[in-house]
């Protein structure tokens, strides 16, 4: 599908092709949402998703080639030439993919062409250098006397570097691949004389016969001549014996002239006569480099020749080197100023240091320059599987979680997505993920077991926070503030992985055709099972009896459920696959010059909590009649007053702490002084932890019991635990932990407080508060859920039961629930209690049948309310 719009040949025309078909995916997604009875709160999400997928699959496509170039610059960048763009694209991203791949190859060739010409010259100068080299060593040795001929002879061969170092002139000519030949009439005799001189004084011991007519004269170009007879001899007599010569003939015809060198060596065997012209094709034992035989077969070349080796002459042995040139030689010659690259090994791509600019590095783009190093994506970070996991989990929710409330199907469908995800997870291996991912688990069990939406809902965001804060490698408060947001980001950071993972299915391997079989299988049974469905009525019975009847009503919000809960697995595991560095490498506070500065803030809060505290005393002491005369308010009035003020100030300690722990210093002393003080302040919270939670009870026992106060006393609770685990922290210097066993304890807490069940405990004790006094508030009991179902029942008169559940079964016992799915043992207890109580009919215009029960108790008649 990326490559969809790969035959279209204009760019302006592809991004509205991209922009239509996202806009009509959006609208025909939203509208068949609407016409199913899809709520607003499902359509739209979906359909914006699936929406910008459309994008990043068309869009995929579209910006390939330019990945591609920028991958290949950057590799060029470092010296490597060989990348190119591969792309089926006719726009004109295409066509600049394609002059690019021009423009790599050419200066591939440059490349080649600069390293061939380097390694040409150095073969070239070495041996005029051995050369003279020899002949100054023996003038200063005295092994030769300093007579002008051997001075003669070293000149010659410093005129000759400097001839082959005035070629280095013509280096922008010969990487252009155009050379100008200078002939001039050359007498090839003296020519071949003076050439057997130069490497003999090279150090060739090897004797040569010349057999020349002195009268032979040649057009050539006598500096490229002599590069050639150079190289041809020095070859021949590297591998000849020392003791048979090497046999130099040359003669001419009507139209050319020949040149033949015959030596006693092993000889070139036919399969390699055309490898040893190559460069560094011929055999290192003889002790070349490889360069020469191809530098002069590219001389005969220049020349409009050929150097080729022939069969030795009948009952002959050794190597025979023809050389043939005709007579008219081309004035400039298009023939490569070097051997052809293909004729050697490719170059290898060397990094080059680099430049004063620091490194070459591959530039941020889209989601990366987005998210910059907060959230980096590693290379070839793809993974289908997860995707395919994620695939199955929403297939899963769209066929159980569909029209059923919280119970059996929504604790399996959480379980799958968590299990996905810790298989995804990059750091499932530590020990943390792993608690964290068993401690995620129990938590969503609450929703087969309690009936209550909101406790089962605060299990789940806990077992989200847990899962998230541990594969992120959170340890922090604002790291934990940033793991929780990396869930819904990650739609956005992981687009392109997405993209890469889907592109995969095309790739081969046994992931990709299990995928395309699995689709192609599912699409091959649906339609062709539609058609025969329609077609016999016989074969139809039999899908009805496996298939469910499904209205298209249904089918549509089934779909919806499972793109929803596809892309929150998938979000999920990808947060989990490639964690984002939610913790920066932070700088340790500064520590306040002056110790007053942090301290004397500590010690007013100690001051304000001591006198706090002996107001408490004072009214523990003075009794309800002490308070009543001071303040006005009765005792139940005057502990609801504070609870919520306590509960703050017990959070704002910690903030306290944590300040004064950052700012204080090292010294022995400074920590002598903040344990004091802080230790101080921890031990008067938990008092304050302790006064809040007994005003709390008081209140309850005074006005009755409800689940948002038990939920508050659990969370004061939960805080005085993480006082103490302060104090301890403190002590031990484990500072770093507090957050992590904060978290871990407040999951806990959570999951306790639904072991508790808590309308069924808050029933309880409404019932023994209705045994006790007489009161009992009716239309409270009303809106507990399900779960409060038989402990009502099993406590309260039959007649006022039977009011307090009244309107139960309508609103909390669907007939949907009692599928296997549906299935939760909060309302299933409740139906077994209901079994055993007859409900009265719900109030109509005569008149409700419980208000008699309502104005027992002191409430008005009427609908229930909350």
């Amino acid at each position: 599908m990326s490559r969809a719009l790969d035959p279209v040949t204009s760019i302006k025309v592809k991004l509205g092709a991209l922009v239509a078909a996202s806009v009509v995916v959006a609208a025909l997604l939203a509208t068949l949402g609407s016409a199913a009875g899809v709520p607003a709160l499902l359509t739209v999400p979906v359909a914006v998703a699936l929406a910008l997928g459309v994008t990043q699959l068309l869009a995929a496509g579209m910006v390939a080639p330019l990945r591609q170039m920028t991958d290949v610059a950057q590799r060029m960048a470092r010296g490597d030439y060989s990348g190119r763009v591969r792309t089926t694209a006719t726009d004109e991203v295409g066509r600049l993919a394609v002059a690019f791949n021009q423009m790599a190859a050419d200066l591939e060739q440059v490349e080649a062409e600069r390293r061939d010409l380097i390694a040409t010259v150095s073969h070239e100068l070495r041996t005029p250098l051995a050369a003279m080299t020899a002949v100054l060593e023996n003038l200063a040795d005295g092994v030769v006397p300093a007579d002008p001929a051997h001075l003669a002879g070293a000149l010659a061969q410093a005129e000759r570097l400097r001839d082959l170092v005035a070629d280095l002139l013509e280096l922008s000519r010969l990487e252009a691949g155009v050379i100008r030949l200078e002939p001039r009439d050359v007498e090839l005799a003296t020519v071949v004389a003076d050439c057997v001189r130069e490497v003999a004084h090279a150090g060739r011991t090897t004797s040569y016969d010349v057999t020349i007519a002195s009268d032979l004269v040649v057009s050539a170009d006598p500096a490229r001549l002599r590069q050639l007879l150079v190289n041809v001899l020095d070859n021949a007599g590297r591998h000849s014996p020392s003791d048979s010569p090497v046999h130099v003939t040359a003669g001419a015809a009507v139209d050319h002239w020949w040149l033949e060198v015959v030596d006693r060596g092993p000889g070139v065997p036919a399969d390699d006569r055309e490898r040893v012209f190559q460069r560094f094709g011929t055999d290192a034992t003889g002790g070349g480099t490889g360069l020469g035989l191809a530098v002069a077969r590219w001389v005969a070349e220049l020349h409009g020749g050929t150097l080729r080796f022939t069969d030795p002459a009948p009952g002959g042995t050794g190597a025979r080197l023809h050389l043939h040139v005709p007579l008219a030689l081309p004035q400039e010659s298009v023939v490569p100023a070097v051997p052809p690259a293909t004729h050697a090994p490719a170059p290898t791509a060397t990094p080059r240091p680099d430049g004063p600019r620091g490194p070459v590095g591959p530039p941020q783009q889209g989601m990366d320059a987005l998210f910059g190093s907060f959230w980096p994506e590693p290379p070839g970070s793809a993974a289908l599987r997860v995707v395919v996991a994620s695939i199955l989990v929403g297939v899963l929710a769209g066929a159980t979680v569909t029209f059923v409330g919280p119970g059996l199907a929504w604790t399996l469908v959480l379980a799958a997505a968590g299990g996905a995800a810790y298989v995804a997870a990059r750091h499932r291996r530590d020990t943390f993920v792993a608690a964290a991912t068993a401690l995620g688990l129990l938590l969503v069990v609450p929703l087969t077991l309690l009936d209550n939406a909101a406790i089962a809902l605060l299990c789940v965001v806990a077992a989200i926070a847990v899962f998230l804060v541990a594969v992120t490698r959170a340890v922090t408060l604002p790291g934990f503030v940033l793991a929780g947001l990396t869930w819904p980001l990650s739609s956005l950071r992981g687009l392109p992985w997405f993209g890469r993972s889907l592109r995969l299915v095309g790739t081969g391997g046994r992931t990709p055709a299990v995928a395309r079989t699995v689709a192609l299988s599912l699409l091959g049974l649906v339609v062709f099972g539609a058609l025969f469905a329609s077609a016999d009525a016989l074969f139809a019975s039999w899908v009805d009896a496996v298939v469910p009847n499904l209205t298209f009503g249904d089918l549509v919000a089934r779909v919806f459920v499972a793109c929803a809960v596809f892309g929150l697995c998938l979000a999920g595991s990808y947060a989990a696959l490639n964690p984002a560095r939610v913790e920066a490498p932070g700088r340790p506070a500064d520590p306040l010059p002056n110790r007053f500065e942090w301290l004397v803030p500590v010690l007013i809060v100690d001051a304000v909590f001591v006198v706090f505290l002996a107001a408490q005393a004072t009214v523990f002491f003075g009794g309800h009649a002490y308070l009543e005369e001071t303040t006005g308010l009765t005792y139940a009035d005057y502990v609801h007053q504070g609870f919520g003020q306590l509960t703050v100030a017990t959070a704002l300690t910690l903030l306290v702490v944590w300040a004064a722990a950052r700012r204080a210093g090292d010294t022995p002393t400074d920590r002598l002084w903040l344990r004091l003080s802080s230790g101080l302040l921890c031990v008067l919270t938990l008092v304050v932890v302790a006064s809040a939670l007994y005003r709390m009870h008081v209140y309850q026992e005074a006005y009755g019991f409800t689940t948002l106060r038990l939920v508050v006393d659990v969370f004061e609770g939960w805080l005085g635990v993480v006082v103490l685990t302060v104090m301890v922290a403190g002590v031990l210097g484990l500072g770093r932990w507090i957050p992590r066993i904060a978290l871990v304890t407040g999951a806990v807490a959570t999951l306790g407080l639904a072991v508790v069940n808590p309308d069924a405990w808050v029933a309880e004790r409404n019932i023994d508060r209705y045994e006790q006094t007489g009161d009992l508030d009716v239309r409270y009991l009303q809106s507990l859920s399900a779960d409060a179902a038989p402990v009502v029942v099993e406590r309260l008169p039959e007649r006022v039961a039977a009011c307090v559940l009244q309107y139960l079964p309508a609103n909390q016992l669907d007939e949907e629930d009692r599928t296997v799915w549906g299935w939760n043992l909060g309302r299933e207890r409740a139906r077994d209690a209901l079994a055993d109580v007859d409900l009265p009919p719900p109030p109509d215009a005569s008149g409700d049948p419980c208000t008699p029960v309502y104005e027992e108790f002191g409430e008005p008649a009427g609908t229930r309310v909350g």
